[in-house]
């Protein structure tokens, strides 16, 4: 038995108060229209204060990141014999061994299934992860990147990690001098 104001179980009265589903989808979308355009607008005025960048000067900027690359891949060649000194296993194996370090795994697999597929050796990953994490940790503040280690470490495997710099005794010792 069906009630009156029913069509198939659904009410086909709203009393009048209620906005229907495509006059809500309408506002919702006119809310999204104006939201956007006021953030555009917001983006555009303030982009306009700050100091218009050179593109020439980024141009060169990128040229000269671009070079670098090219130059370290190329020493790379020069340095490592066999499979490990192709630019694909250098430019592959760097990016895991980095991602590895960033604790990354899922990411780095994923390199490291095409460092496998291009016919890259496992084992200069593994040996320059140690080499990696034999150097210890990267200090923020110092002029070492992780990147700069992973490129020493992929063209020398065996680098033997650099002796810490002397701190001052009295910082470490807990202020009281050694007798």
């Amino acid at each position: 038995m069906e009630r009156e104001g029913t069509a198939g179980g659904q009410n086909t009265k709203t009393g009048g108060t209620m906005l229907s589903t495509s006059s809500l989808r309408s506002l919702c979308a006119a809310l999204c229209v104006a939201g956007l355009t006021l953030t555009g607008t917001a983006f555009a005025q303030n982009s306009g204060d700050n100091k218009p960048q050179d593109p020439k000067a980024a141009a060169e900027a990128a040229v000269k990141e671009t070079q670098k690359k090219i130059d370290e891949i190329a020493e790379a060649q020069r340095a490592i014999t066999g499979p490990a000194g192709n630019p694909e296993c250098v430019w592959l194996g760097r990016r895991v061994v980095s991602l590895l370090w960033r604790d990354d795994l899922d990411t780095a697999f994923r390199h490291l299934d095409l460092y496998d597929r291009f016919g890259c050796p496992g084992g200069h990953i593994q040996a320059t992860f140690r080499c990696l994490v034999r150097q210890g940790a990267i200090d923020p503040k110092a002029q070492d990147t992780l990147n700069g280690r992973v490129h020493a470490c992929w063209l020398n495997p065996a680098l033997q990690p650099q002796p810490a710099t002397a701190q001052n005794p009295a910082a470490t010792s807990g202020g009281t001098a050694p007798r």
